[in-house]
């Protein structure tokens, strides 16, 4: 039975949970800065039957990598539902476009649109950015292709007049975060981009829980969590060192001193970094408005197991109406 028979936009294991009820999980999945396989295949075994998608970021930190959809095919092949990232950074609306097609040809059904992280940050600092959209830009195209069935240019998506459209069912994701300046705009800004046509919101990685729970009663107040699903993000902290460095060096975090102080008071800073990230996904499993967790496990995929099992998360559901999303 096809997406559309069944009201569902894409299909995909990760909107069915959503739809079930059920609190997500999904984790990130960084590929290798090279062509090898067997980085995918690894981490993968870590994350198969942990979470519900994994997100295969797109040259995170603006560093070469491994394409996000040759991973995410790779992905799939492993038995991990992929969420496919595509940042405005590196890309026009055309090949955007031919992508978003090649993806869903290639049995990809879920994609996160991003800004992206600057060039100068990445290791090509000369890089010359494109920035053709911004990402409420490339949410509402994505939602077009979808559900008008038509490139941004008004065109329908269609080789013949007589040829079957088929359209990119995409089930769509964008970012949030609820941390940065000015405040009172952050909520009124992924306002936007559920009208432009965000099924999906995954934030930012939090440590700041008050300046959070303010931010999710704004969007609340909004109105936002009864038209899309939002994904609060966790990051464990390995050192105090890392917690630091978020604190002063990351623009767009908010590392409290607490938080920093109790790393730095532990005798076993990995273990107080898992314990702070589980004490938050406790709270979350609470909080109205939440649909689920991102951990955001920075290199350390093989953490997200016992980060899941010590969150309660486990078993993740088997929905109704599961079938192979490379089917087609």
């Amino acid at each position: 039975m096809s997406a559309a028979t069944q009201g569902l936009k894409s299909g995909s294991h990760l909107e069915r949970v959503f739809r079930s009820g059920a609190f997500a999980v999904t984790a990130e999945l960084g590929p290798a800065k090279s062509a090898d396989v067997k980085a995918i295949v690894k981490k993968c075994s870590y994350l198969k039957g942990r979470v519900d998608a994994a997100n295969i970021t797109d040259n995170q930190t603006a560093i070469v990598r491994l394409s996000s959809i040759a991973g995410g095919v790779l992905a799939l092949q492993q038995g991990v539902e992929p969420v496919i990232q595509m940042t405005c950074r590196d890309r026009n609306r055309i090949a955007m476009q031919s992508d978003i097609l090649g993806a869903y040809a290639l049995g990809l059904r879920n994609l996160l649109c991003l800004t992206g992280d600057h060039q100068r940050f990445g290791n090509h600092p000369t890089a010359k950015n494109v920035f053709d959209l911004d990402s409420v830009q490339l949410v509402q195209m994505v939602r077009n292709m979808r559900d008008e069935k038509r490139f941004l240019c008004g065109e329908e998506i269609r080789n013949t007049p007589k040829a079957p459209v088929v359209e990119p069912r995409m089930f769509i994701g964008a970012a949030a975060n609820p941390f940065g300046d000015p405040f009172p705009f952050r909520a009124v800004r992924l306002g936007k981009k559920v009208r432009a046509g965000a099924d999906f919101v995954q934030t930012q990685c939090i440590f700041d829980m008050e300046r959070f729970r303010v931010w999710m009663q704004q969007v609340r107040d909004l109105g936002l969590p009864e038209r899309v699903f939002i994904m609060a993000g966790v990051t464990p902290l390995k050192s105090a060192g890392m917690a630091r460095y978020m604190r002063d060096q990351v623009p767009g975090l908010r590392v409290p001193d607490e938080v920093v102080q109790r790393m730095e008071g532990a005798g076993d800073p990995a273990e107080e970094g898992l314990r702070i990230c589980v004490e938050q996904i406790e709270e979350f499993r609470q909080m109205p408005g939440l649909a689920g967790v991102h951990i955001m496990a920075i290199e350390a995929e093989q953490k997200v197991p016992e980060i899941v099992e010590r969150g309660g998360l486990l078993p993740r559901p088997q929905v109704d109406g599961d079938e192979s999303v490379a089917a087609g």
